[in-house]
């Protein structure tokens, strides 16, 4: 299982996640500040924080958006577990770099099943003679060793989630798929859990990096009360 760090400034929350997350085999460390959480990763490096937003001095938001600009830990997961529960709140969560985002109260049992889904996807596969290194739709190219998307527009570096993201789109191109489809095959969560946002996020991102215009896109368009699909033609 995986070294998680909690960043909580609330004590009991800090001991209840402690104890749980032992029981289903997890290492777990504690802290409960946004700087003594960024001091003990950068020691110990987690392979998971589990953030709170709400904290005095630096909070959540500024503490993901250091990790994902500290070269050490910049790969490394993070699920803001927080009571801020507004669509707005979430949003802001993803754009600071956040791979999910979960409400308290929450349900134990949910958590580690975000927890597992979040840790598969970016444990590295094997080695695979037969892997496939690029995925083309139309005249985009995805680099699947490099982490590097290309368009004629020029060639943007993903995030492990935007790369899972833009991977699954690509290789079915022109194929349409809801939220609830992309949080079962591309975040692995089971059916019915997962938030809409945690997708409308990484959309948007993953728009800002490649479309000549954002908001009227070419390549990753919205097909209007059906989801999402890349296109292979940019008419």
């Amino acid at each position: 299982m995986a070294t998680i760090l909690v960043i909580d400034d609330d004590d009991l929350v800090s001991r209840t996640l402690q104890r749980a997350l032992k029981m289903y085999g997890h290492q777990v460390m504690t802290a409960n500040s946004g700087i003594e959480g960024l001091q003990l990763a950068r020691r110990h490096k987690p392979e998971l924080f589990i953030l709170d937003i709400m904290m005095p001095g630096v909070d959540g938001y500024q503490v993901c958006r250091q990790i994902r600009g500290d070269p050490l830990l910049k790969d490394l997961p993070v699920l803001f577990l927080t009571a801020k529960a507004k669509d707005e709140d979430k949003i802001e969560g993803f754009r600071a770099g956040a791979d999910d985002y979960l409400v308290k109260p929450f349900n134990m049992q949910e958590l580690e099943l975000r927890v597992k889904a979040i840790l598969r996807r970016v444990t590295p596969p094997a080695e695979d003679p037969d892997e496939v290194t690029e995925v083309f739709a139309g005249n985009v190219v995805l680099d699947c060793r490099a982490f590097k998307v290309t368009t004629r527009y020029g060639t943007s570096l993903l995030t492990n989630v935007q790369f899972d993201l833009i991977y699954h789109l690509m290789s079915h191109a022109d194929q349409v798929f809801n939220s609830q489809q992309l949080l079962q095959d591309v975040w692995d969560y089971p059916r019915d859990t997962g938030s809409p946002e945690l997708v409308r996020a990484h959309i948007k991102n993953l728009r800002e990096k490649i479309e000549p215009v954002p908001s009227q896109p070419v390549f990753i368009r919205t097909i209007q009360g059906h989801g999402y699909t890349f296109s292979s033609t940019e008419d």
